[in-house]
């Protein structure tokens, strides 16, 4: 098991240094179509790592089994019965990575709030974004090795996760996307620049695409650099969602881990290209919403009715696209109103038109004789 592992994070090692190293070596603003071409190829990658955890798992390479936990009543969580196809685990892998992705969405509208917050430059943000993966990864990891070992030997964690997961999932709803904080929010006068000023001086002047910078023969942490403290600080908050809502699908450390991680390697491309649309789903976050409060629900009454993986991947996708065409066609009516005004305006000119004199034969206009009297 260990060299899975060690391939594992060979290949996102590689995966990393390739993508700053080679095509994104010069920093530059990322386009739409730049951006979706990156996510088709995220997603494709993701996909291919899907189906290799179908052959690792089905055929046992490296002698490994779907692990759903060391205690019986964690097993009977999935189904009543320890899976061990790579049918079941290629099943849990694409859940897990379809409900990362999800959530990622709140992520991707707080980034970009901070992002407009400590005015980072477009041609910037991939660079602070490929660093925040990277501290991702590192806290993600750390999460999920102590969420797992947690879960399976002590099962009333179960309990305690899916509350939580349906309290956020409530809490979602009541939040008011609309509040003005963006304008009540000053960088340098928060209290994230103060806690980091006293552990590093931060740099006045701008630095570029640089991190850190020295002034006066001094460190200083550039704004740039503060904004990814304040991104990782951010994905950690959103994590504490994530990892224990991927735990309702699978408790396998290998499943899990994978499926968050490659969900987060995506997470820059998608950022560039939801977030100038995020405002387009306006009942999306209603959606998420919906979601935790199912998983929190299923996590909560494991011992009740236990719900097949099957089944949460149905309903998961169902939700997520009932909520998007849900604010596709809410976008959609207002465009209606308006060309059914400018209908309305187009049928009511030709009669206005009919009350303009129509020009004689002589080439003047017929007016009422009354009125070309009092003219001569």
């Amino acid at each position: 098991m260990i060299y899975l592992w060690i391939g594992f994070f060979a290949i996102i090692a590689f995966l990393l240094a390739l993508d700053l190293g080679v095509f994104h070596r010069q920093a530059h603003a990322i386009r739409f179509r730049e951006a979706v071409i990156w996510s088709c190829v995220w997603v494709t990658i993701s996909l291919c790592m899907n189906g290799l955890i179908y052959f690792i798992y089905e055929y046992h390479w490296f002698g490994v089994t779907l692990d759903t936990g060391t205690r019986r009543d964690i097993a009977t969580f999935f189904g009543g019965r320890v899976l061990a196809g790579g049918f079941e685990a290629a099943e849990a892998f694409f859940t897990g990575y379809l409900l990362e992705k999800a959530l990622s969405v709140d992520n991707i509208f707080v980034m970009a709030m901070l992002f407009r917050q400590f005015r980072v430059e477009p041609a910037y943000q991939h660079r602070v974004l490929f660093w925040g993966i990277i501290g991702a990864i590192i806290s993600r990891s750390i999460m999920i090795f102590v969420g797992v070992w947690l879960v399976t030997r002590f099962s009333w964690l179960f309990y305690v996760f899916g509350a939580y997961l349906a309290f956020a999932g409530v809490k979602m709803v009541f939040t008011d996307e609309d509040d003005d904080e963006d304008e009540q929010f000053d960088p340098d006068k928060s209290l994230i620049m103060r806690i980091v000023g006293r552990v590093i001086p931060i740099a006045r002047d701008p630095h570029g695409a640089r991190l850190t910078a020295r002034e006066n023969g001094k460190l200083h942490i550039t704004k740039l650099g503060l904004a990814l403290v304040v991104i990782e600080l951010t994905d950690v908050i959103f994590a504490l969602d994530s990892v224990p809502a991927v735990l309702a699908i699978t408790t396998d450390s290998f499943i899990v881990l994978t499926s968050n991680i490659f969900a987060i390697l995506g997470l820059r491309a998608m950022y560039f290209v939801l977030a100038t649309m995020l405002d387009k789903f306006r009942y999306l976050q209603i959606a998420l919403a919906i979601v935790l409060v199912v998983i929190g629900t299923k996590m909560f009454l494991h011992n009740v009715y236990d719900i097949p993986t099957s089944w949460s991947l149905i309903g998961i996708g169902s939700i997520l696209a009932l909520g998007i065409t849900a604010s596709l066609m809410a976008n959609r009516a207002p465009k209606l109103d308006v060309e059914l005004e400018e209908s309305k305006a187009d049928d009511a000119a030709p009669a206005a038109n009919e009350d303009v004199a129509a020009p004689s034969a002589d080439g003047e206009a017929d007016v009422p004789s009354e009125t070309r009297g009092k003219g001569e």
